[in-house]
């Protein structure tokens, strides 16, 4: 969705970064799979979305792997087929919050750099979770100051199963796509 896109685009620009991988989630042990659309279908609508962005490059690493999906392993991957990279992991501010419960979280945070989404008003209690990860684990994380795009996944789920339209939070091919493919009825 747009959010994501958004995300993605500001890191690239803040960052100077040389591309994004943009990648669908495989099997994460906290997600409910049943709600979501097969992978096959989390594949096409993630190409059709950024199709027109020359920097934004779909990498199916999470979704090639068997069982749980894990970022450390992710990472883990792309460091060995690229040592010489250096990488950076854009998550949503809510993910700091939760990141400690993960899989062998200091490990992500040796590995990559986080960039991490806030609103242009600074928050205290989101600095303060920084300030916490970056005294516990060494991390090194860096805000993209950018508008609050308040968009999930899951509501644009609902919205389809509700009937109801999906207009300007996705792009125009994915909404064509999930039509066409009756995706997240009952």
């Amino acid at each position: 969705h747009y959010g994501h896109l958004i995300l993605a685009e500001t890191a690239y620009d803040r960052f100077g970064l040389d591309k994004v991988l943009i990648m669908p989630a495989g099997d994460p042990y906290f997600k409910d799979l049943k709600k979501m659309a097969a992978d096959s279908h989390r594949e096409n609508m993630t190409k059709l979305a950024i199709a027109d962005n020359p920097h934004f490059e779909f990498s199916d690493i999470e979704l090639r792997r068997e069982g749980n999906t894990y970022t450390v392993d992710t990472l883990t991957e792309l460091t060995k087929a690229s040592p010489d990279d250096e990488f950076f992991f854009i998550v949503g501010s809510d993910t700091l919050y939760n990141i400690e419960k993960w899989y062998r979280p200091a490990e992500i945070f040796q590995m990559a750099k986080l960039l991490t989404s806030c609103r242009n008003i600074e928050n205290q209690e989101l600095t303060k979770q920084i300030d916490y990860l970056k005294n516990k684990f060494g991390a090194k994380i860096y805000n993209l100051y950018m508008p609050n795009i308040d968009i999930s996944s899951t509501d644009i789920r609902d919205k389809v199963k509700h009937g109801m339209s999906i207009r300007y939070f996705t792009p125009d091919p994915v909404i064509e796509y999930i039509q066409e493919h009756n995706l997240y009825q009952d």
